[in-house]
């Protein structure tokens, strides 16, 4: 069923103590807009709107980089008026199902998608929701009263509705404002179902919150394995490079940029992690402005894509194959160099070497290869 979505991400969430608004800050080293972003896309939203600030183009598009399938809205002083903004941007039928979703619930699935989706067939909205387990009590003066929790649950967002519906409801919304957009519904006598909630589906209010979602998200997160592999042969020269260090040796690599096949193979590695081809993509050898081009640069850019997507490079492991120059003297150089090219630990970084004990062309003393494997937590 096509759906669109409005994900409001304009407030400030002081609650959650001081720096960055909570929308902006990360999880497990993505941005909590992207995760409800991503999760939205790949549910199938047809028109996908995220409500923001004045200020909040810039962090916007930062935490939503590499992404398409999203467009901005300006938010207004309230809730209630993002909504609506978000609504009235959104093109198409107006019986078109439309979910309504906090930034601040990074969790979301397509099963969450697919519930509601089910829930809004015979209904005006639907609403996942957990019933309140624990007991409830309201203080009465300087008293405590026992509250019944019978029929009583918690409402969770997403929150599905008819687009038309709810922006009619909105439209003549005249009570102070909603605490969600369930409420603005049954005000216009709306019908309104609950699916199943999920423990998952959190708001991250407090500061406390983003660590428990911290421990969530290891249960979410999945490590992709990318694996490359590059070869350059010898040719006269003084000095090689090597995994970004300079080696000083009577011939050097033949290629296109400074023929680092280390620092090549781990490009590959980590563009094959998160699915984005090959260097030759990237950087294609026929171009000129790359000729002589240091290596270090693409490495850095497959680090940058990495981010982009909310990843998290985990270690990397490259394997250099063959006779000569030795590896062992510049190898410590080359993990720290590695090392400060991806931003990561030193036990993080692995550089080995091995020969061919004189066979293949790397054994003839013909060429240099290089293999390498990049762990990527996504």
């Amino acid at each position: 069923m096509s759906f669109s979505a409005v994900i409001v991400a304009a407030g400030g969430g002081t609650r959650a103590g001081p720096g960055l608004a909570k929308q902006w800050r990360t999880v497990a080293g993505k941005p909590v807009l992207r995760w409800s972003v991503e999760a939205l896309l790949a549910a199938g939203a047809r028109q996908l709107v995220v409500v923001v600030s004045e200020d909040g183009e810039a962090p916007a598009a930062e935490a939503l980089r590499g992404l398409t399938g999203w467009t901005t809205a300006r938010g207004g002083s309230t809730r209630s008026v993002s909504v609506y903004n978000g609504l009235r941007a959104i093109q198409g039928p107006e019986d078109e199902p439309v979910l309504i979703h906090d930034a601040a619930r990074p969790f979301v699935t397509a099963a969450h998608v697919r519930g509601l989706l089910i829930g809004l067939i015979d209904a005006d909205g639907a609403i996942p929701a957990l019933p309140v387990a624990d007991t409830l009590k309201r203080q009465d003066g300087d008293r405590l009263r026992t509250t019944p929790r019978d029929g009583l649950w918690r409402a969770q967002t997403p929150q599905a509705f008819r687009r038309g519906r709810l922006v009619d409801a909105y439209h003549d919304w005249r009570a102070d404002e909603p605490t969600d957009d369930a409420q603005v519904m049954e005000a216009h006598h709306g019908r309104v179902v609950l699916v199943p909630g999920d423990p998952m589906l959190m708001k991250l209010t407090f500061p406390e919150d983003f660590d428990m979602a911290e421990r969530l998200a290891g249960a979410t997160r999945v490590t992709r394995i990318g694996q490359g592999f590059d070869a350059h042969r010898w040719g006269p020269g003084e000095a090689v490079w090597l995994c970004g260090v300079r080696i000083d040796h009577h011939q050097t690599l033949i290629g296109h940029s400074d023929a680092d096949a280390g620092l090549h193979a781990l490009t590959d590695a980590l563009l094959g992690a998160i699915g984005e081809g090959d260097i030759g993509d990237h950087f294609p050898p026929t171009d000129p402005k790359w000729k002589g081009a240091s290596s270090d640069l693409f490495l850095e850019h497959a680090a940058a894509l990495v981010a982009a997507k909310g990843g998290r490079i985990l270690n990397v492991d490259v394997t250099l194959i063959c006779e000569r120059p030795k590896i062992k003297p510049h190898r410590q150089a080359m993990r720290e160099r590695l090392a400060a090219i991806l931003g990561l630990p030193l036990d993080r970084v692995s550089v080995k070497a091995t020969t061919t004990e004189g066979m293949g062309f790397t054994g003839r003393g013909e060429g240099l290869a290089a293999q390498a494997v990049a762990a990527v937590e996504m």
